[in-house]
Protein backbone atom coordinates (compact mmCIF):
# COMPACT_ATOMS: atom_id res chain seq x y z
CA UNK A 1 0.00 0.00 0.00
CA UNK A 2 1.24 3.51 -1.24
CA UNK A 3 1.77 5.95 1.52
CA UNK A 4 0.87 9.69 1.25
CA UNK A 5 3.07 12.25 2.30
CA UNK A 6 2.18 15.62 2.70
CA UNK A 7 4.75 18.32 1.24
CA UNK A 8 4.63 21.60 3.71
CA UNK A 9 5.53 23.67 0.64
CA UNK A 10 2.45 23.08 -1.29
CA UNK A 11 -0.50 21.20 -0.59
CA UNK A 12 0.06 20.61 2.96
CA UNK A 13 0.46 23.85 3.84
CA UNK A 14 -3.27 24.80 3.16
CA UNK A 15 -4.95 21.82 4.14
CA UNK A 16 -3.32 22.55 7.94
CA UNK A 17 -4.08 26.09 7.65
CA UNK A 18 -7.73 24.85 6.88
CA UNK A 19 -7.48 22.44 9.60
CA UNK A 20 -6.49 25.11 12.16
CA UNK A 21 -8.27 28.09 11.11
CA UNK A 22 -10.94 27.71 13.89
CA UNK A 23 -8.50 27.67 16.87
CA UNK A 24 -7.08 30.22 18.82
CA UNK A 25 -4.58 28.08 19.88
CA UNK A 26 -2.27 25.37 19.66
CA UNK A 27 -0.71 23.19 22.68
CA UNK A 28 2.31 20.91 22.13
CA UNK A 29 2.39 18.98 25.43
CA UNK A 30 5.89 17.17 25.65
CA UNK A 31 6.03 13.60 27.39
CA UNK A 32 7.68 15.68 30.35
CA UNK A 33 7.44 14.71 34.14
CA UNK A 34 7.12 19.26 33.83
CA UNK A 35 3.63 18.50 32.21
CA UNK A 36 0.59 19.47 34.63
CA UNK A 37 -2.19 18.40 32.41
CA UNK A 38 -5.12 19.85 34.62
CA UNK A 39 -3.41 23.53 34.86
CA UNK A 40 -2.82 23.11 31.06
CA UNK A 41 -6.64 23.21 30.67
CA UNK A 42 -7.23 25.80 33.02
CA UNK A 43 -4.92 27.56 31.72
CA UNK A 44 -6.47 27.48 27.73
CA UNK A 45 -9.81 28.11 26.26
CA UNK A 46 -12.01 25.65 24.67
CA UNK A 47 -10.86 26.94 21.19
CA UNK A 48 -7.74 25.52 21.89
CA UNK A 49 -5.99 22.17 20.10
CA UNK A 50 -4.13 19.83 22.26
CA UNK A 51 -1.11 18.32 20.43
CA UNK A 52 0.13 15.20 22.06
CA UNK A 53 3.34 12.73 21.42
CA UNK A 54 3.64 8.94 20.77
CA UNK A 55 3.43 7.66 24.70
CA UNK A 56 0.75 9.67 26.10
CA UNK A 57 0.34 7.92 28.87
CA UNK A 58 3.08 9.44 30.13
CA UNK A 59 1.98 12.56 31.13
CA UNK A 60 -2.21 11.36 31.25
CA UNK A 61 -4.33 9.28 33.08
CA UNK A 62 -7.67 9.30 32.10
CA UNK A 63 -9.08 10.11 28.23
CA UNK A 64 -8.41 13.57 27.34
CA UNK A 65 -11.74 15.71 26.31
CA UNK A 66 -10.59 18.52 25.22
CA UNK A 67 -9.66 18.71 21.06
CA UNK A 68 -6.89 17.26 20.20
CA UNK A 69 -4.36 14.92 17.82
CA UNK A 70 -1.72 12.74 18.57
CA UNK A 71 1.77 12.95 16.32
CA UNK A 72 3.22 9.84 15.79
CA UNK A 73 7.19 9.69 15.03
CA UNK A 74 8.61 7.48 12.53
CA UNK A 75 11.97 5.14 12.74
CA UNK A 76 13.86 3.46 10.05
CA UNK A 77 10.92 0.78 10.46
CA UNK A 78 7.68 2.75 10.10
CA UNK A 79 6.34 4.61 13.08
CA UNK A 80 7.18 3.99 16.34
CA UNK A 81 3.97 3.04 17.48
CA UNK A 82 3.20 0.77 15.05
CA UNK A 83 7.15 -1.08 16.12
CA UNK A 84 6.46 -0.97 19.87
CA UNK A 85 2.74 -2.44 19.13
CA UNK A 86 1.57 0.67 21.62
CA UNK A 87 -0.99 1.62 19.38
CA UNK A 88 -3.76 0.41 20.94
CA UNK A 89 -2.28 1.24 24.08
CA UNK A 90 -2.16 5.18 23.55
CA UNK A 91 -5.47 5.72 21.43
CA UNK A 92 -8.05 5.12 24.66
CA UNK A 93 -6.52 8.29 26.16
CA UNK A 94 -8.13 9.98 23.71
CA UNK A 95 -11.82 10.83 24.06
CA UNK A 96 -13.23 9.70 20.47
CA UNK A 97 -15.69 12.95 20.20
CA UNK A 98 -13.05 15.50 20.57
CA UNK A 99 -10.11 13.43 19.11
CA UNK A 100 -8.93 14.81 15.36
CA UNK A 101 -6.60 11.73 14.62
CA UNK A 102 -3.08 10.39 14.50
CA UNK A 103 -0.55 12.24 12.64
CA UNK A 104 2.54 10.08 11.04
CA UNK A 105 5.09 12.63 11.03
CA UNK A 106 8.82 12.16 9.89
CA UNK A 107 11.76 14.57 9.59
CA UNK A 108 14.94 12.67 8.64
CA UNK A 109 15.82 10.78 5.56
CA UNK A 110 15.85 7.67 6.76
CA UNK A 111 12.80 7.23 8.19
CA UNK A 112 9.52 5.64 6.91
CA UNK A 113 5.44 6.65 6.96
CA UNK A 114 3.71 3.98 7.88
CA UNK A 115 0.34 2.82 5.90
CA UNK A 116 -3.05 4.36 7.64
CA UNK A 117 -3.87 0.77 7.85
CA UNK A 118 -1.52 0.12 10.66
CA UNK A 119 -3.04 2.56 12.80
CA UNK A 120 -6.71 0.74 12.68
CA UNK A 121 -9.92 2.72 13.13
CA UNK A 122 -8.81 6.30 13.36
CA UNK A 123 -8.24 8.92 10.78
CA UNK A 124 -4.57 9.11 9.94
CA UNK A 125 -2.99 12.06 8.03
CA UNK A 126 0.93 11.69 7.15
CA UNK A 127 3.70 14.96 7.53
CA UNK A 128 7.03 14.76 5.62
CA UNK A 129 8.80 17.20 6.57
CA UNK A 130 12.54 16.33 5.87
CA UNK A 131 12.78 18.91 3.57
CA UNK A 132 12.67 21.63 6.24
CA UNK A 133 15.35 20.91 8.56
CA UNK A 134 17.56 19.96 5.46
CA UNK A 135 19.18 23.24 5.13
CA UNK A 136 19.92 24.28 8.37
CA UNK A 137 19.45 21.63 10.72
CA UNK A 138 22.41 19.98 12.00
CA UNK A 139 23.65 16.83 9.73
CA UNK A 140 24.69 14.84 12.71
CA UNK A 141 21.10 14.71 14.16
CA UNK A 142 17.64 14.79 13.59
CA UNK A 143 15.16 17.27 14.72
CA UNK A 144 12.74 16.32 17.67
CA UNK A 145 9.34 15.77 16.88
CA UNK A 146 7.54 18.82 18.83
CA UNK A 147 10.71 21.15 17.91
CA UNK A 148 9.73 19.97 13.99
CA UNK A 149 6.44 20.53 13.99
CA UNK A 150 6.68 23.83 16.40
CA UNK A 151 9.05 25.40 13.98
CA UNK A 152 6.87 24.48 10.71
CA UNK A 153 4.00 25.70 12.16
CA UNK A 154 5.77 28.96 12.55
CA UNK A 155 6.06 29.07 8.80
CA UNK A 156 2.52 28.67 8.23
CA UNK A 157 2.02 32.13 9.81
CA UNK A 158 -1.24 30.64 11.33
CA UNK A 159 -2.69 33.52 13.16
CA UNK A 160 -2.87 30.83 15.80
CA UNK A 161 -0.80 30.89 19.41
CA UNK A 162 1.64 28.52 19.00
CA UNK A 163 2.71 27.14 23.25
CA UNK A 164 4.84 24.42 24.26
CA UNK A 165 4.90 22.58 27.46
CA UNK A 166 7.19 20.84 28.70
CA UNK A 167 10.07 21.24 26.04
CA UNK A 168 13.06 21.62 28.44
CA UNK A 169 14.99 18.61 27.28
CA UNK A 170 15.43 18.31 30.58
CA UNK A 171 16.77 14.88 31.76
CA UNK A 172 13.94 13.43 33.16
CA UNK A 173 14.22 10.44 36.60
CA UNK A 174 11.53 8.54 34.59
CA UNK A 175 12.13 8.69 31.36
CA UNK A 176 15.25 9.36 29.49
CA UNK A 177 16.58 12.50 26.32
CA UNK A 178 17.64 10.37 23.46
CA UNK A 179 21.25 11.69 21.95
CA UNK A 180 20.44 11.49 18.31
CA UNK A 181 18.75 14.60 18.37
CA UNK A 182 20.18 18.49 18.93
CA UNK A 183 19.22 20.03 22.22
CA UNK A 184 21.34 22.96 22.55
CA UNK A 185 20.46 23.56 18.79
CA UNK A 186 17.21 23.26 18.90
CA UNK A 187 16.52 25.27 22.50
CA UNK A 188 18.61 28.23 21.08
CA UNK A 189 16.49 28.77 17.95
CA UNK A 190 13.15 27.55 20.11
CA UNK A 191 14.18 30.95 23.12
CA UNK A 192 15.20 33.15 20.06
CA UNK A 193 11.74 32.32 18.55
CA UNK A 194 10.16 32.84 22.14
CA UNK A 195 11.93 36.07 22.41
CA UNK A 196 10.64 36.90 18.58
CA UNK A 197 6.75 36.73 20.17
CA UNK A 198 6.72 33.62 17.69
CA UNK A 199 5.71 31.11 19.56
CA UNK A 200 4.92 30.99 23.66
CA UNK A 201 6.74 28.39 26.09
CA UNK A 202 5.03 27.77 29.52
CA UNK A 203 6.76 28.25 32.67
CA UNK A 204 9.56 30.38 30.76
CA UNK A 205 10.46 34.23 31.36
CA UNK A 206 11.16 36.03 27.85
CA UNK A 207 13.65 38.57 29.32
CA UNK A 208 17.18 37.59 29.16
CA UNK A 209 19.51 38.89 32.03
CA UNK A 210 22.72 39.02 29.96
CA UNK A 211 21.13 41.12 27.33
CA UNK A 212 19.87 43.21 29.98
CA UNK A 213 23.58 43.84 31.88
CA UNK A 214 24.53 46.35 28.68
CA UNK A 215 21.24 48.06 29.56
CA UNK A 216 22.46 48.04 33.89
CA UNK A 217 25.96 48.74 33.16
CA UNK A 218 26.50 50.69 30.03
CA UNK A 219 30.56 50.49 30.49
CA UNK A 220 30.31 46.45 29.55
CA UNK A 221 29.08 46.10 25.97
CA UNK A 222 27.08 42.69 24.54
CA UNK A 223 29.95 41.27 23.05
CA UNK A 224 32.44 41.82 25.84
CA UNK A 225 29.23 40.52 28.37
CA UNK A 226 29.05 37.53 25.49
CA UNK A 227 33.05 36.29 25.69
CA UNK A 228 32.75 36.23 29.43
CA UNK A 229 29.91 34.50 29.40
CA UNK A 230 31.32 32.30 27.42
CA UNK A 231 34.80 31.76 29.53
CA UNK A 232 32.61 31.14 32.20
CA UNK A 233 30.43 28.07 30.49
CA UNK A 234 33.57 26.84 29.40
CA UNK A 235 35.22 26.85 32.76
CA UNK A 236 31.97 25.13 34.02
CA UNK A 237 31.94 22.37 31.70
CA UNK A 238 35.51 21.52 31.80
CA UNK A 239 35.17 21.14 35.86
CA UNK A 240 31.75 19.29 34.94
CA UNK A 241 34.26 16.81 32.82
CA UNK A 242 36.80 15.93 35.06
CA UNK A 243 33.77 15.09 37.60
CA UNK A 244 32.06 12.77 34.75
CA UNK A 245 35.64 11.06 33.86
CA UNK A 246 35.66 9.97 37.83
CA UNK A 247 32.14 8.51 37.27
CA UNK A 248 33.30 6.75 34.55
CA UNK A 249 36.27 5.01 36.72
CA UNK A 250 34.20 4.44 39.58
CA UNK A 251 31.32 2.93 37.88
CA UNK A 252 33.22 0.66 35.52
CA UNK A 253 32.87 -2.57 36.71
CA UNK A 254 28.83 -1.31 36.85
CA UNK A 255 29.43 -0.65 33.42
CA UNK A 256 31.06 -4.01 32.77
CA UNK A 257 28.26 -6.10 34.53
CA UNK A 258 25.75 -4.29 32.40
CA UNK A 259 27.36 -4.96 28.99
CA UNK A 260 27.30 -8.33 29.62
CA UNK A 261 23.67 -9.01 31.23
CA UNK A 262 22.49 -7.50 28.08
CA UNK A 263 24.41 -9.62 25.68
CA UNK A 264 23.87 -12.32 27.59
CA UNK A 265 19.67 -11.70 27.98
CA UNK A 266 17.77 -13.43 24.72
CA UNK A 267 16.22 -10.96 22.40
CA UNK A 268 12.25 -11.05 22.27
CA UNK A 269 10.13 -12.45 19.17
CA UNK A 270 9.04 -8.64 18.52
CA UNK A 271 12.99 -7.66 18.24
CA UNK A 272 14.06 -10.62 16.27
CA UNK A 273 11.31 -10.16 13.82
CA UNK A 274 12.15 -6.36 13.37
CA UNK A 275 16.26 -7.43 13.36
CA UNK A 276 15.09 -9.49 10.78
CA UNK A 277 13.17 -6.47 8.99
CA UNK A 278 16.12 -4.15 9.43
CA UNK A 279 18.79 -6.78 8.27
CA UNK A 280 16.78 -6.73 4.80
CA UNK A 281 16.36 -3.31 4.36
CA UNK A 282 20.38 -3.18 4.45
Amino acid sequence: MSVRTTNPAAAAAKEWRSLLADYSDVVLVANSDEVDIEELKRRFPDTTLFIFFNKVFKVLSEPFSRHSMLFSRSGTLGANLVKSGKVDKVLPYFDTRTFHGVVNIKAGPDEQLSPASDFGDVQVRHLDLTDVFTPFYPRASVPTTGFALCFWLTTLNLGTRITLAGFSSKRSERYKVLDVHDWTFEQVLLRLMFRKGKINIVGRDASNPYADLSAHFPEYGPAEVALTANEIINERLGNLSSIVDRLMDVTRFLRFLDRTWKSLKPKSRKQRRWDALENKRR
